[in-house]
């Protein structure tokens, strides 16, 4: 096991139990009680635990990853419009890269039925509701599947994303502000996010206002890196000048 993953594991000890001690996570995961310590000491750098004598707590401000359900519900007529005004983003024929997340998933479902593109998508998803599609010539990424997203994940999602030049990406993130770029709690979720970035000739974000200013546990890539992002009316003037002061293009729908 990796690092990260170990990290992202200790993490989600922590959420459930409300505690963690570093005996007891050295015997788990077969390494040394001072791997463990390095590893609450990166958790804690980043602000998602609390270090106490013998191992740690789960930091006050720990927001939980949503599921897919909850995601999907959640502001669904702003993620909505925000799939539809994607549209005239998307090239007359070339190659285009989905994203895992609610609102990508919804410009999937609104392709239309004369689109002539070929699709790359590590999230199934998006997969499914693209697989009967006429006109898509469909590229499904594998890799380990996380239960919570429906995404591959891992060295076989970034091996292939590592291969291709796309026309376009629309990205999802879980959180964005200019400060602290774009961001999800998860650490294999952001390594392959940051693979899709590199593998397209223009990023387009999709994401609600309400993400605005949200910091997760993983960076996948700067506002500087999004050449436009899509999101809806009621982000506050003041941040959408501050996006725009990074060099992203905003389109509020």
């Amino acid at each position: 096991m990796y690092a990260p993953e170990r990290q992202q594991e200790i993490l989600r000890l922590a959420c459930e139990g409300g505690r963690v001690d570093v005996l007891s996570l050295a015997e788990e995961f077969q390494v040394t009680a001072e791997t463990v310590r390095r590893d609450l000491k990166a958790l804690d750098r980043a602000g998602l635990v609390r270090r106490v004598h013998g191992g740690a707590i789960p930091a006050g401000r720990l927001a939980f990853e949503p599921d897919l359900a909850e995601r999907e519900s959640t502001a669904a007529d702003e993620k909505d419009r925000i799939a539809r005004a994607a549209l005239a983003e998307l090239p007359q024929t070339g190659s285009v890269i989905l994203d895992a997340g609610s609102t990508v998933a919804r410009l999937a479902a609104e392709l239309p039925l004369d689109s002539e593109l070929t699709v790359v998508t590590h999230a199934l998803p998006v997969a499914a509701r693209l697989a009967d599609h006429p006109g898509i010539d469909l590229h499904l990424v594998g890799g380990r599947v996380r239960h919570r997203t429906r995404a591959a994940v891992d060295a076989w999602a970034l091996r292939a994303y590592g291969e291709i030049r796309a026309d376009v990406v629309f990205l999802g993130t879980n959180g964005f502000s200019p400060a602290g770029g774009l961001t999800t709690p998860d650490l294999a979720e952001a390594a392959v996010k940051s693979a899709l970035v590199a593998a397209a000739r223009r990023v387009v974000l999709l994401a609600d206002s309400a993400k605005h200013g949200q910091e997760h546990f993983a960076r996948f890539c700067a506002l500087a890196d999004v050449d436009l992002l899509i999101t809806d009316t009621t982000i506050p003037p003041d941040a959408r000048a501050a996006i725009e002061g990074t060099g992203t293009e905003v389109l509020s729908v």
